[in-house]
């Protein structure tokens, strides 16, 4: 049955082959159009989750502030200052906390191999490489036996490697920070960089125990802490509780500590990824609509062009769910073939057009925070099920509107 049904269709098809070829031309640019418009919402959530793994997703920064509310016997407008101590109560307070580090930093005056600059320091615990997610291109990061010794050993970011060294080799040379000297045991990889003002690509690292050379670290910059879980906000509380009992203020004041949090914004993008994906979904429906508008109309015409030959089926003792199978068939297969030509479209300008820019034309080192239209399995599943429902509406009306043809006023039909 099913075997005629599509025989059928094939014949009818053949019978206007410049129209029915037209149709399927509208369903399969509607088809890719939806399937491009998914896959550039996928890769746009692509783009937003590499730039904040660039940072590390999982990552809480805790700073000093000035207290605004009263707690206990102390007024507001405390300053509240954190101490290397800090990390231990955080790391006995909150079991989620996979890995915490102090932070200090100071911009010296950096000389090697002739060449001076001015760039940043930061001294902190070797756990910090995992935390900020610092790739090594070159050589090693220190460990705990280079804390333990107080090891004047230094890890150069990409751009500090460049402009002291130029195209020379740095490992094992040595840099000088404000006269003291540091010998260099790893290079990192460029990180994606915002602007000439951002000095993530200019900053050395050296161990937390040798920071004191450099800086007093009886009060800390910050602490910064990864963790496990995925309730974000639960290890924010934590936190704050934690260095609320520490320091004597209110846990739910803002300002005595500032804590970043990176997961708050990487939610938010979520929910604003998640609404674009909706939208151009939405976009690519009606865009796929006017296609099946294009198929419904082609069907109209066909059934009022076969009106005499449904009657002679209906003569014959053809049902009504034949003509209906019959018409809905033919459209279907008109459909399916512009579906999987659609396909194949998308297919193409999505290899044609590569990444498209976006993170990268407002941060240096950025490629993987462009767009790259990969068409997943998934977009294909939910283009898919677009295509036939669009099909099927607009093959049942001129399917029905055939199979309701009264057979005596249809064989009169000229």
């Amino acid at each position: 049955m099913f075997k005629d049904l599509w025989g059928q269709a094939y014949e009818a098809m053949r019978h206007d082959l410049r129209r029915t070829t037209l149709t399927m031309f509208g369903m399969a640019w509607g088809i890719a159009t939806v399937v491009l418009l998914l896959a550039y919402g996928s890769g746009f959530g692509r783009a937003v989750d590499a730039i904040f793994q660039n940072w590390g997703a999982k990552v809480i920064g805790v700073f000093p502030g000035r207290t605004s509310m009263q707690a206990g016997g102390a007024k507001a407008g405390t300053q509240i200052r954190l101490e290397e101590d800090d990390v231990e109560r955080l790391q006995n307070a909150v079991p989620l906390i996979r890995h915490i580090s102090p932070m200090m930093g100071k911009t010296v005056n950096a000389q090697a191999n002739g060449r001076s600059f001015q760039m940043p320091v930061s001294g902190a615990y070797a756990s910090i490489a995992r935390i900020r997610a610092l790739d090594l291109d070159e050589g090693r990061f220190f460990n705990e036996d280079d804390m333990n010794q107080k090891a004047r050993v230094v890890v150069l970011s990409s751009e500090a490697k460049t402009k002291l060294f130029s195209g020379m080799p740095a490992l094992g040379e040595s840099v000088r920070c404000d006269g003291i000297s540091f010998t260099v045991i790893g290079i990192l990889r460029a990180k994606m960089q915002e602007g000439d003002q951002d000095n993530t690509n200019r900053n050395l690292y050296i161990p937390f125990s040798t920071m004191g050379e450099v800086k007093s670290t009886r009060y800390v910059d910050g602490i910064w802490l990864d963790y496990e879980t995925s309730d974000y906000q639960e290890v924010e509380r934590m936190v704050r509780r934690a260095m609320g009992a520490a320091h004597s203020f209110n846990p739910k004041d803002p300002r005595a500590v500032f804590v970043f949090n990176s997961m708050k914004q990487v939610h938010q993008f979520e929910i604003i990824t998640a609404a674009l994906k909706v939208l151009l979904g939405f976009i690519g429906t009606l865009t796929l609509g006017i296609g099946g508008v294009g198929l419904m109309n082609i069907m109209l015409v066909a059934v009022s062009q076969r009106t005499r030959e449904i009657g002679i089926e209906k003569a014959l003792g053809a049902c009504k769910r034949h003509i209906l199978l019959q018409f809905l068939a033919e459209a279907m297969t008109i459909t399916f073939v512009g579906g999987a030509l659609g396909i194949v479209i998308a297919y193409t300008v999505s290899v044609v057009a590569g990444k498209l820019t976006l993170y990268s034309a407002l941060a240096k080192n950025a490629a993987a925070g462009d767009i790259q239209l990969i068409i997943s399995p998934s977009s294909l599943m939910v283009s898919t099920t677009i295509l036939v429902v669009v099909g099927l509406i607009s093959g049942m009306l001129p399917a029905l509107r055939a199979a309701n043809l009264d057979p005596i006023e249809a064989l009169r039909y000229e």
